[in-house]
């Protein structure tokens, strides 16, 4: 556990377990929240848990030792960062099939999963030349940064890994007669679920980064770094820098993707309506839906109340 300095505590946390009575599990868990006035997302499936939540230092620790209650949660997995201010708009607790889909049944973390590595050990791993290092988040999250020489997979949503990686298994491992993977990911969850699979599928030697970016960002120095560009996380901060400091991408209204400072400086960038990721697909009548809802939720900032209508990001 961390104290951050900033007036607001994000958390970002995860656990695999196995739930029996999620909806029981749930309706307790967002009353905790409720109670203790912090807002965020946090998914409860038959897996475990999984989110981020934000709110006073004090108010995170009560929530997150209701947590620390739920079967097999007392080794909570937990990131810390801090805020100067909420970045996010509400409290949502939700019930999936899985905590990250994937959409593999038979994959299961508890059972067979790779080699936990600490970020001090990272640099190590991946500048081995015999490492295959696979970054396996969503494309849009690889655009604003990644490790150096990590493998891009391009997918849109984590459910696409086991298809790229099936495809692509041939052309991987070809040059690699005992192949060593290194997997990561932004805190570490998906890339622990993606390592279980490939466990599945006959590889031995498989890695991931314990804690993730997140936690690399915050401990190795990053004069010793080999992270390069800005991390993406899911809230209102859109991206995290060395020592978790906020970076410089926002976020496009219409289309929900990041923003560098050179796509917010082009000419097909307009607050509220369009981006370079997304001009010439909206038609006049959504820029116009875009443009007011963006008016609205303007005037609810200054007002210093949450816009009723604002969209949390997309989850991986």
């Amino acid at each position: 556990m961390t104290q951050t300095t900033g007036p607001i505590r994000v958390t970002a946390l995860y656990r695999f377990a196995r739930f029996g009575d999620c909806a029981a599990l749930a309706g307790a868990l967002e009353a905790a929240c409720r109670q203790a006035k912090i807002k965020g997302s946090l998914l409860i499936a038959p897996e475990g848990i999984n989110g981020t939540i934000a709110g006073t230092h004090e108010a995170i620790e009560r929530v997150l030792a209701h947590i620390r209650t739920l079967p097999g949660c007392a080794d909570l997995s937990v990131k810390d960062a801090a805020a100067e201010a909420m970045p996010f708009y509400r409290m949502k607790v939700k019930i999936k099939r899985e905590i990250v889909t994937m959409g593999q049944p038979n994959i299961d973390p508890l059972t067979d999963v790779g080699t936990y590595v600490a970020p001090k050990d990272w640099n190590a791993l991946i500048a081995d030349p015999g490492t295959i290092v696979i970054d396996t988040r969503n494309d849009y999250e690889v655009g604003i940064g990644t490790f150096a020489g990590a493998i891009n997979p391009n997918t849109q949503s984590f459910r696409d890994f086991p298809d790229w990686f099936r495809s692509q298994r041939q052309d991987l491992l070809a040059n690699h007669p005992r192949p060593k993977i290194a997997m990561f990911c932004t805190g570490g969850i998906r890339c622990e679920k993606a390592t279980a699979f490939l466990k599945a599928e006959g590889l031995d030697e498989v890695y991931h980064l314990d804690g993730g970016i997140l936690k690399y960002l915050e401990t190795v120095p990053e004069a010793d770094s080999l992270w390069q560009g800005e991390c993406f996380v899911f809230d209102q901060r859109v991206a995290v820098t060395h020592g978790l400091a906020q970076g410089t991408h926002s976020l496009c209204f219409a289309c929900r993707m990041p923003l560098s400072p050179q796509d917010q400086a082009s000419p097909q960038f307009l607050a509220g309506e369009h981006c370079p990721h997304c001009f010439g697909n909206r038609d006049e009548a959504s820029r116009a839906r875009y443009a007011e809802r963006h008016k609205q939720e303007s005037l609810a900032a200054e007002r210093g109340v949450a816009h009723l209508g604002a969209n949390d990001r997309i989850k991986p």
